[in-house]
């Protein structure tokens, strides 16, 4: 799974964030859960900046790196020299000490030179920006993988609220058809003249209500559709369905198996950890401000001109600066290193802490979960049951329409609730998912 999303997001970055969305989804598309996963992965912009970020964080490894190599520099100079004098060419003449040729006339000058540097010994100053940038490398890298959980989190409750909304809005379709049948039944009972036109009324503001029932339900299924399609980072995506599935299987994990999944994957925690030990390399390398450092040096000049010969000359040799007095600086350094390693200590406990919330109240929510559809199942066979006879008796000539109404009012309000236990346990899982640091 990890290797998915690696090449999930590495693709990403090779497409363009205001792409057309029909680029990904086609119109008509079936898209299953995985599916709108995938594309959020691919195309929400919370991940593409995460993933910047450790872009960013792995290049100053190799900023750190850089210390270990050579530093070499080329400079190059020319020179258009004409002397200041009041003299003639002639009375001037042409003065010569060694190698230097002066002249009256303005004449050219080109020098050159390559410069070599090599640090030796830093008694660890690069070895621990290394490690340092290494560990906040992997905390960034961590940080990425909380975000894409936390999108996946998003897709999960997103897509089982289209679900959900469809769902729904078959159960108020179902009602506005009930209801227009018991309209008919009672427009032909007073029209034989065996139930007064009251029942007709009542069976006409029945079926305004569910209609605007309908309404209600399809206008919250199209904003379920509009919220998926942001999380998926597709705001102008074109018509598509979705897998439905809202059947009910039961998680199984122990809460003490929970627990130790989290701990063990949970990618805050993880960025936590890589923060406090960067902190602790960090007061080690604030440390190596009171050691001396050894830098060799190596140099190749030349230098001549349009009335001298070319000349080059080189030198090699080795420096070591050893820090006496910087005015209590190192010092300070070294306390503000220890004071920001104990906040990042704390911080790392209080996720700690918050990874454990977090597991034991989406356990509980998930078992309370479960434990609900059984009995909102049951909620249902009773409500058709008692609706059965209401239309039984309101047949027969002994029940009357306010029976039938608040029998198909507790039908459908138990279908609803029924389909709400069943999106309360998918979210459910995937809150629990998300707690675990789980995919």
């Amino acid at each position: 799974m990890k290797s998915l999303v690696a090449l999930v997001v590495f693709v990403a970055c090779l497409l363009p964030l205001r792409g057309g969305a029909e680029e990904i989804i086609q119109k008509g598309e079936m898209l299953s859960l995985q599916r709108c996963i995938e594309i959020a992965l691919m195309r929400n912009p919370t991940i593409v900046s995460a993933k910047g970020t450790m872009d960013v964080n792995e290049s100053l490894v190799g900023q750190a790196k850089s210390n270990y190599y050579p530093q070499i520099n080329w400079t190059g100079g020319y020179s258009r020299i004409s002397p200041v004098s009041g003299r003639s060419v002639a009375q001037l003449g042409t003065i010569s000490t060694g190698s230097l040729v002066t002249s009256s006339t303005a004449f050219d000058q080109w020098t050159g030179g390559f410069a070599l540097s090599q640090n030796i010994y830093d008694f660890g100053r690069t070895s621990t920006q290394v490690q340092i940038q290494k560990l906040n490398y992997d905390s960034s890298k961590a940080s990425l993988e909380n975000v894409e959980e936390q999108v996946i989190q998003s897709i999960k409750q997103t897509f089982y609220a289209v679900v959900q909304a469809k769902y729904n809005k078959r159960v108020v379709e179902d009602t506005v058809k009930q209801t227009q049948q018991h309209l008919e039944q009672a427009k032909g009972f007073y029209e034989v003249g065996t139930h007064p036109k009251f029942d007709v009324i009542k069976a006409e503001v029945d079926l305004s209500t569910a209609k605007l029932n309908l309404i209600k339900a399809e206008n919250d299924y199209q904003i379920a559709v509009v919220n998926l399609n942001n999380a998926m980072g597709v705001p102008a995506a074109p018509q598509y369905t979705l897998q439905e599935n809202l059947s009910f299987e039961k998680y199984e994990i122990t809460f003490e198996g929970a627990m130790s999944r989290a701990y063990e994957n949970r990618p805050d925690l993880k960025s936590a950890v890589a923060q406090r030990q960067a902190a602790e390399v960090g007061v080690d390398s604030a440390k190596t401000g009171y050691y001396p450092f050894l830098t060799g040096n190596a140099s190749y000049n030349w230098a001549g001109g349009s009335v001298s010969e070319l000349d080059h000359g080189w030198n090699v040799g080795a420096v070591i600066t050893f820090p006496i007095f910087s005015g209590f600086q190192t010092k300070y350094q070294v306390q503000q290193a220890k004071s920001n390693l104990n906040v990042l200590r704390a911080n790392e406990e209080s996720t700690r802490h918050q990874v454990s919330l977090d597991v034991q109240q989406a356990y509980l929510n998930l078992r309370s979960a479960e434990e609900a559809i059984p009995t909102a199942k049951l909620g249902v066979e009773q409500a058709q049951e008692n609706l059965d006879i209401a239309n039984g008796r309101y047949a027969a000539g002994v029940g009357n329409p306010i029976e039938v109404t608040d029998a198909e009012v507790s039908l459908a309000n138990a279908r609803l609730a029924h389909i709400q236990a069943l999106y309360a346990d998918k979210v459910a899982q995937a809150n629990l998912e998300k707690a675990m640091g789980m995919r």
